[in-house]
């Protein structure tokens, strides 16, 4: 192998991971989502500590560190709705870096 091809692969390995860290931070932004006067990231740690509370009003701390009072369900609706959408859309996009690769 040459200089030249070596060149040219050490760039396209590098476009690749700036490709995919740049999808990983568009994808993370659309997991945040406003809700009951909080904002909150619909992560899977807050998706099953929100679906396990046994109480319908939960106390939160939001991505604000401020203390927020939330309907439980409602909050969880939201949380997984996001989640799941935000999750398929990436792994989509995902998908289609690797086969241009």
């Amino acid at each position: 192998m040459n200089t030249q091809q070596l060149t040219s692969d050490v760039k396209l390995r590098f476009d690749h991971l700036n490709t995919k860290a740049q999808l990983k931070d568009k994808y993370q932004a659309k997991l945040l989502v406003a809700c009951q006067g909080g904002l909150w990231k619909a992560s899977p740690e807050l998706l099953v500590f929100v679906d396990s509370a046994g109480s319908e009003e939960l106390i939160l701390i939001d991505a604000y560190e401020n203390p927020v009072k939330v309907n439980r369900q409602k909050l969880l609706t939201l949380l997984r709705d996001t989640h799941n959408t935000v999750m398929i859309e990436w792994y989509t996009e995902f998908t289609e870096l690797e086969k241009n690769r």
